[in-house]
């Protein structure tokens, strides 16, 4: 299954994209300096400049866009509870039941046969997932914008938390909200919903 903390994706992606035009911007300022005849570029590569600076604007916007939507995503359009704190020992209450193990800088899903899945809750469409939260080094939170739901996990302790999945297959972050080290912008993990009649949570995904 995909794994949510690899190099690739959005945020990757703009901090390549930064760290190259700085680059390049350092470069020329040094040819600048050295040259001795100043080179002066062409309109056709001054349009092209900008066209550039415009679509990366656009691609940022888009990406900052579709998460804030996923914030403010309403799934309680009947009128019917998606998410909330759970106490108690009735796990037969709900269709699946996962421990939840949250590490710098990702998180691990368990489920009730053991297996482990490296940042991918695999469920299927309108199930009741009963999640034990943990974190086994630092403060960490557990944000499921799509069930409304936040949580913060202190090390050694143990949240119970529930979520109702959405009835739309696809993929839905999951992602600590409370600062936890240099990586902590990178701890997300998805939330899949597949609607296929097996679901394999392991490893082997």
């Amino acid at each position: 299954m995909e794994n949510a903390l690899g190099i690739w994706g959005p945020q990757a992606l703009m901090m390549a994209i930064t760290a190259s035009f700085t680059v390049l911007g350092m470069v020329m300022l040094l040819a600048a300096m050295l040259m001795k005849r100043r080179w002066k570029p062409t309109y056709s590569v001054e349009f092209v400049f900008v066209g550039i600076m415009l679509v990366l604007a656009w691609v940022g916007d888009s990406t900052s866009t579709k998460t804030y939507t996923a914030y403010q995503a309403n799934l309680n359009a009947e009128e019917r509870m998606v998410s909330g704190n759970y106490e108690g020992e009735g796990e037969a209450a709900f269709d699946r039941v996962f421990t939840v193990i949250a590490f710098q800088w990702g998180f691990g899903f368990i489920n009730e046969e053991d297996e482990i899945s490296r940042n991918a809750l695999v469920v299927k469409p309108g199930e009741t997932v009963l999640l034990k939260v943990l974190s086994n080094d630092v403060i960490h939170g557990f944000n499921v914008p799509v069930a409304q739901i936040t949580a913060e996990i202190d090390p050694d302790d143990k949240r119970e938390l529930w979520i109702r999945v959405p009835d739309e297959p696809g993929k839905y972050l999951i992602q600590c909200v409370n600062y936890c080290g240099v990586g902590h912008t990178q701890m997300k993990a998805w939330l899949v919903v597949d609607a296929g009649e097996e679901v394999n949570d392991g490893e082997n995904s």
